[in-house]
């Protein structure tokens, strides 16, 4: 047993002073990543504090997750032992960063030189301790450092005995303290006990529009599913609009067995398509495209077409099968049978799927069905595709999601799976940490003000945020909600500019959107009649009432306002009217500031006194500001926080204001 002596000998040998908390940002204790884009840079924050009164020192250690060299920035105190340091992420891939503290002996004698030198003490003697300090630091040093510590030695030394004043002065040097810090004993630093993960993407993750369409409604005859080469005479439509990102809905052979048809009957009609979630069929299966659409080449020669014009396309990821899936045939132990020896289809009661079978992942033969999962994703990103909506991931295995996008994403870091996950916030939290790049989010059934504001105020200002980044979708082709049912042309309009502003990612389902196609199949239900699930639509995109030219001013708006690229500056404004809601983003260096006002209330006028947060804008109290609605291109002048607005939602729902400073 060590005696008394010894314990204290020991905790002498390895004393580390200083205390390292409280670290920002921090997912589970550095179970999970952060995430960030290429260029961004990483603010951290800690609490760094020790006994006594010494100086301290804080560094910010980071390096890419593959590398063994650290890199260094430095950590300056910005309030009573919070200190904060950041850097840059230049590159796709996984970093990690740490915190380095120490307490910092000769900066503590410098200042408390100085100190007594003020007061008019003799610092003859105190000096020479300085002195001391240089002389530990030099024999530690090595090079131009020990020289260079050598001569500040000894020039002390001098100063010391001939001219006190000046050797203060001379011992203050920042570039003194860093060649001692350089050459400190680093037995004695404190290193936070965990290396954080950030995982970085490419800046599409952060900002894009999203345009959902079904490949074979691209055609002018019902009868006549449309082709990606009718796909691609479409893509103008879309690229003209503003969009980035146009996502095709599964692109694979569908099955013939328990087929749905139209309005998701049980007794389809010999014509009938099926749905496109139904994957598989004689022709192939997740790896195969569906013969009426075209060829491998085709879809390549749509995605090179959609790049000339601005556009990324995106491919659906569904883990299911059609009862005539290869899969099926091949690999029955993928399944889950039930006692009477059938496969069991999938249901979310009440609605049942009997044209789909989804796979059991806790089989015995699990590793192999992950394997086979997992080269989906692979080959079509060998193909050239980077970006995936993922369907319904919350009915897979955390586990694997885990494993499958991290092994994704070590040989395609700029990758982009957006979760189309609407579940608990637990689990689309958790899928998000796991690893999705954005998810959907409950925005379609946030209604009213209270709610928007509760909502996005989480998703937005809470350590959330670190994890979670929202893409923001009105309508989906599951997803009719009564909101956009009963509210007409007006309540698409009001929606879209929430879902465009509110959100730095959002997408739309069209042309069912910009045409506002608002009819359910009945009462009470979110699907819609005739629903493009089922059956070819033809959509007349040339529809002198479509919503094309608000979308394409909007578009416009948001990729020339800096300050609608992120989230995390997004603030609400009070408003005297709960059918009015208003709310502000701003760059990082406030050059553009933007103000939205939206009437929710798609059937009447609304008007209210807007509470501008001035101290949000970088305001003062009584300045004034042009506000110059973007929308409509008209100005005015406001004076302090209380000002009026009023919206008809029959001509407009919304103004979207930059704000211009005064004076």
């Amino acid at each position: 047993m060590d005696t008394p002596a010894t314990l204290v000998d020991r905790a002498l040998s390895t004393l580390r002073r200083v205390v390292i908390e409280g670290v920002t940002p921090e997912v589970d204790a550095g179970r999970f990543a952060i995430k960030r884009c290429v260029g961004d840079r990483v603010r951290v924050q800690a609490d760094v504090f020790a006994d006594g009164h010494d100086q301290l020192c804080a560094r910010l250690l980071f390096r890419r997750a593959e590398e063994s060299d650290w890199q260094e920035s430095p950590m300056l105190l910005i309030e009573n032992d919070r200190w904060e340091g950041e850097f840059e992420v230049g590159e796709l891939g996984r970093y990690v960063y740490t915190i380095m503290g120490w307490v910092d002996a000769y900066g503590t004698w410098a200042a408390d030189l100085a100190k007594r030198a003020k007061a008019g003490a003799d610092i003859s003697v105190d000096a020479l301790r300085g002195v001391e300090l240089l002389q530990v630091a030099r024999d530690r040093a090595k090079g131009a450092d020990r020289q260079e510590l050598a001569y500040a030695a000894e020039r002390l030394r001098e100063l010391a005995r001939g001219n006190p004043n000046v050797a203060v002065d001379f011992a203050q040097s920042d570039e003194l303290k860093e060649l001692t810090n350089r050459n400190r004993d680093f037995t004695q630093d404190t290193r936070y006990e965990r290396e954080l993960p950030v995982v970085v993407d490419p800046p599409r993750a952060r900002f894009g529009a999203w345009y959902e369409m079904f490949p074979r409604s691209c055609t002018t005859d019902a009868k006549r599913p449309g082709t990606f080469r009718d796909c691609a005479t479409r893509l103008a439509y879309v690229a003209s609009m503003g969009f980035d990102v146009l996502y095709l809905a599964p692109i694979h052979p569908i099955g013939l067995t328990e087929r749905k048809g139209k309005n998701n009957s049980l007794t389809p009609a010999a014509d009938d398509v099926g749905s496109p979630w139904a994957i598989g069929g004689t022709e192939g299966g997740h790896k195969s495209i569906h013969p009426q659409l075209g060829t491998l080449e085709d879809l390549k020669g749509l995605q090179r077409q959609a790049r000339d014009l601005g556009l990324e396309v995106a491919l659906d990821i569904a883990y299911q099968c059609s009862p005539d899936h290869p899969y099926v045939k091949e690999h029955r132990e993928w399944f889950r049978e039930r006692p009477d020896g059938t496969v069991q289809y999938a249901e979310n009661p009440p609605k049942k799927y009997q044209d789909i079978y989804p796979f059991d992942f806790e089989s015995k033969h699990a590793a192999e069905l992950w394997e086979e999962l997992k080269s989906i994703v692979v080959y079509w990103a060998e193909q050239g595709f980077r970006i995936f909506r993922v369907d319904n991931p919350h009915t897979k295995p955390f586990a694997f999601w885990e494993w499958l996008i991290s092994d994704v994403k070590r040989d395609y870091p700029d990758v982009i799976l957006l979760s189309e996950a609407f579940t608990r916030p637990r689990v689309m939290y958790q899928l998000a940490k796991l690893g999705f790049t954005q998810s959907y989010t409950y925005f379609a059934w946030k209604n009213t003000s209270a709610e928007l504001t509760e909502y996005f105020t989480e998703m937005t200002q809470t350590p959330v945020r670190e994890f979670f980044r929202p893409n923001l979708w009105p309508n989906t082709p599951d997803i009719l909600n009564e909101y956009l049912q009963k509210g007409g042309r007006p309540a698409f309009a009001a929606r879209f500019i929430l879902a465009a502003t509110l959100g730095a990612s959002y997408g739309i389902y069209g042309p069912a959107f910009e045409l506002y196609e608002n009819r359910p199949i009945e009462a009470g239900s979110e699907e819609y009649l005739n629903s493009e699930k089922y059956e070819v639509r033809v959509w007349d995109t040339n529809n002198p009432n479509s919503l094309k030219d608000l979308i394409t001013r909007v578009n416009a708006i948001r990729k020339a306002s800096a300050a609608l690229h992120g989230d995390w500056t997004l603030r609400f404004h009070p408003v005297d009217n709960e059918q009015l809601i208003a709310y502000s983003k701003v760059s990082e260096d406030f050059s553009d500031m933007i103000l939205v006002v939206v009437n929710l209330d798609p059937r009447n006028r609304q008007s209210g006194w807007v509470s501008v947060a001035l101290k949000d804008l970088k305001l003062g109290e009584n300045q004034a500001y042009q506000v110059h609605d973007l929308l409509t291109d008209a100005r005015y002048v406001w004076h302090g926080s209380i000002n009026f607005v009023q919206l008809d939602p029959s001509i407009l729902p919304a103004h979207i204001f930059r704000v211009h400073p005064i004076g």
